[in-house]
This record gives C-alpha cells, structure tokens and sequence, in this order.
C-alpha cells in the first residue's frame, strides 16, 4: 500500500509545471505558446528573463530530487523497497512529461531527471551534469547536451551500483527523454535547432 500512495504522490509532486508557475510569477507569455513551446527552463529563456529560468531550472529539478529523497529517506519507516524507489523515480519524471493538472501537457523532463539522478546518489547526479554541462558548453544546444547526457546516465549507475531496479529506472527515464526529444533530433539532423540563449520573437511580456 505504501508503495501505490508514494507512486502516486511522486507523480502528482512531478505534474507541478514549474515553467508555467514562473512564468505566471514573472508575468511572461505562456511558455507552451512560443519558442519550442516546451514548458521547460530552456524555452522559458527565450523569453529573455534569465531569473524565470533559472527559477523554473531549479523548481524542475527540486521536484524530481525531492520525492526520491522522502522516498529514501523514509524507506525503513515504511518499510520499502529498492522497487518503490524505482517507482517513485519514473513516477515522478512521468508528471513533468505528462501533468495532470496542465492537461497532460508536460516539458522533455531535464531537470527533472537531474534531479532524480542526484535524489538517488549525488555522484550520479554530478556525473550526469557535467556530462550536460560538457556537451552544452561546446556545441551549444540544449537538445544535444540533454541526449548524451541522457544515453550516459545508466553507464554511470552500473558503473557505480551495478544492476538493480533503480537502473532500471534510469534506463526507462533516458529511453523517454530521448523520445520526448524526437523532434530535436529531427532538427539536429536538418541544421535547424536553435542554439542555448536564442530568443523568441513570440514570448512577450503579458
């Protein structure tokens, strides 16, 4: 029983947008009706309010560290497992993707799945993030920097746990976030994704 209602609470604390939470603080444009029209700190940098991005960065990633954090924190209190853990790690990347309460119209989950990452082991976390940081910094997108860091997180995590459920979990996160970004993928290829820091003609201010 544990297990369903820490499932369930990951996913609902994951289905808080926290691109279009600043966006309403800061008073900007809805960040779904411009740029890439991803609710994610990336495109809410488009808008050129940097501190809405940076908040919405840290929100996203907040949420994701923190229900794997209560997760393991209280895992001998309530008795779970490693598969709960598990659980609540996808869960939780699932309400980014896809919240319930902005119709199921989620961001790609990058700072969300950071902050699973650093939930689960903080070296994993940093391993993940420099790999992002690495890839942005040289080719400047956003995009790319997300796939190679995405395909490297599982490596990391057999490499510092073996192979257990919460692998599992990073694997089934990757695979997503790499399908959540098909469409940059496809631009990528065509020469066409906009680079880190390039703005929106469409986000005005409200």
């Amino acid at each position: 029983m544990n297990t369903v209602w820490m499932t369930v609470a990951a996913y609902l604390i994951g289905s808080i947008s926290f691109a279009v939470v600043m966006s309403k603080v800061f008073r900007l444009a809805d960040p779904r009706t411009y740029g890439s029209k991803n609710p994610g700190a990336t495109n809410v940098l488009r808008s050129g309010n940097k501190a809405a991005a940076i908040a919405t960065l840290i929100g996203d990633g907040a949420k994701g560290w923190l229900a794997v954090w209560l997760a393991i924190h209280f895992q001998k209190q309530l008795d779970i497992g490693d598969m709960t853990i598990a659980l609540v790690s996808i869960a939780v990347f699932l309400g980014h993707l896809w919240p319930v309460f902005f119709r199921f119209v989620g961001g790609k989950g990058v700072a969300t799945a950071l902050g699973v990452l650093l939930g689960l082991n903080p070296w994993l976390g940093l391993a993940t993030l420099v790999t992002w940081l690495a890839v942005a910094f040289a080719f400047r997108y956003s995009s790319l920097a997300a796939l190679v860091a995405a395909l490297f997180a599982p490596f990391y995590y057999g490499l510092l746990f073996g192979a257990d459920a919460e692998l599992v979990a990073v694997f089934v996160m990757s695979a997503l976030l790499a399908f959540r970004h098909s469409k940059n993928i496809s631009n990528l290829l065509a020469g066409k994704e906009s680079r880190i820091g390039s703005k929106s003609a469409d986000a005005k201010k409200k």
